[in-house]
């Protein structure tokens, strides 16, 4: 009796003494990052030195360039880029648009898709319809929509909590409705801004054709623009849109993930991964999207290495090419590590903004796994990171499910309310990003690395 008391004892004190260890060092990856963090000065040198990235660009080359230099300066363990091919898209000059009113010509604020075709060089002039769901045109057919411009005009649906998810159920007009649209023969399409902002800042983003189809020109209008047009078609269905856009493909270019390191002690050929992309749209900075998140994920390698932490797997953080208009370096990173036979233990990403961190999301626990997270929700507490709930990831880590088995999908998760505000806009610089919610977001990032790396998920 008295020898397994004194055993239930020892384990007792072990955890608890490895509670306070844990306790402790996330206590010194906080402070590290709130004192001396430096993700905040190299997001400004990435906006505001180089600028939008989007792939192919001679910016994103030059983002590519200055981030090895960084993480080399940082002196991590390994330093190294990941050649892949990406597409080289270009927007050309600004685009035009007006609501044609009889002799009135009302101006609208519009953006192009990003991988869209360019319109006639004289623009393009057509009678619009207006439509609200990819099988609306399944219902009017080709003779409704043939030689006229498909309007989509579903908004966002403000009853979730959660805008990732209004984005992702409105998100198929931007992403197919061009497609489909122009297999009815449509003429051209325009899409509402995928925000629930109010405002003439149209948001881009990437449009997905058939190859085997006809491609039509395509461009976001904004959200003030989109309600004028509705409501002016509402008074005569025979108004016409006028716009105009000059975009271009250019052959696909050679570009590439950044890739640094922090070698294990123990299981070097085990990683645990952080990282976002480093591309971005042209229209702005690419502040949130996605410079927060490879800046912060650089900071949470670089505060666990200024602490002298020697991980027993290997950290890996990664800038990834061509999220926006092709997700090319996340496959190639999943292939290459399927084809050097590397184990993943867990791979995060952050790519919804450099908000307030209010926790993780995770995809691939059993659902033991998750309770045991219970003990790591009590660590994060003081912190506010402590939403930590199943179902979660990112376009750029999620090649990896497939390529290296076992691998647990991680999304980083701010708080949503304002990132599709400036998502894909002009407003998208470093001026509305807070410094200190930054660096909140880094030290959980890095909090989190510590743990799985010390515990893994059992």
């Amino acid at each position: 009796m008295k020898l397994k008391t004194t055993i239930l004892l020892s384990l007792f004190f072990t955890v608890t003494i490895a509670k306070a260890q844990d306790s402790l060092m996330l206590r010194k990856i906080y402070d590290e990052t709130l004192v001396n963090g430096q993700c905040y000065s190299n997001l400004h040198y990435l906006c505001k030195n180089i600028g939008a990235r989007l792939s192919g660009s001679a910016n994103a080359q030059k983002a590519v360039d200055w981030s090895k230099r960084l993480m080399e300066s940082y002196g991590f363990d390994h330093v190294f880029l990941q050649e892949v091919m990406v597409p080289h898209w270009v927007r050309g000059a600004k685009e035009e648009a007006y609501i044609i009113e009889g002799n009135n010509k009302i101006k609208v604020q519009i953006a192009a898709l990003g991988m869209s075709v360019a319109t006639p060089k004289n623009g393009l002039t057509a009678e619009v319809i207006e439509v609200h769901s990819l099988k609306q045109l399944d219902t009017l057919g080709e003779a409704a929509i043939k030689g006229k411009i498909v309007f989509f005009n579903r908004p966002f649906d403000p009853r979730f909590i959660e805008t990732i998810r209004a984005y992702g159920t409105a998100g198929d007009q931007r992403n197919m409705g061009p497609a489909a649209a122009a297999k009815y023969g449509a003429a051209g399409v325009i899409v509402r801004s995928l925000t629930e902002s109010l405002d003439d800042f149209p948001h881009t983003g990437a449009t997905r054709y058939d190859p085997n189809g006809t491609n039509v020109p395509a461009a976001a209008i904004s959200t003030k623009g989109a309600n004028r047009l509705s409501e002016l078609l509402k008074q005569n269905k025979s108004l016409k849109f006028y716009f105009k856009q000059n975009c271009q493909h250019l052959p696909d270019a050679p570009s590439y993930n950044v890739v640094g390191e922090l070698k294990g002690t123990e299981n070097p050929n085990k990683f645990i991964t952080v990282g976002g992309h480093l591309d971005s749209w042209d229209l702005a900075e690419g502040a949130h999207d996605d410079g927060t998140g490879v800046m912060g994920s650089l900071e949470a390698v670089r505060a666990l290495k200024a602490l002298g932490y020697h991980p027993k797997n290997t950290i890996r953080v990664v800038f990834f090419m061509n999220e926006e208009n092709g997700d090319k370096g996340g496959l190639k990173y999943a292939e290459l590590a399927a084809q050097n036979k590397e184990e993943h233990i867990a791979a995060i990403e952050s790519d919804l903004g450099g908000f307030t961190p209010r926790g993780f999301g995770f995809t691939g626990l059993t659902s033991d796994q998750l309770k045991n997270l219970t003990g790591w929700k009590k660590l994060f507490e003081p912190y506010g990171s402590d939403r930590l709930i199943a179902g979660g990831g990112g376009s750029d880590i999620g090649p990896l499910k497939e390529k290296t088995p076992g691998v647990v999908l991680i999304g980083f998760s701010p708080d949503p309310q304002r990132y599709f505000d400036v998502h894909h806009t002009p407003n998208d610089v470093f001026e509305n990003v807070n410094k200190r919610e930054l660096e909140l977001g880094s030290a959980s990032m890095a909090s989190l690395i510590y743990l799985i790396d010390q515990h893994g998920f059992n």
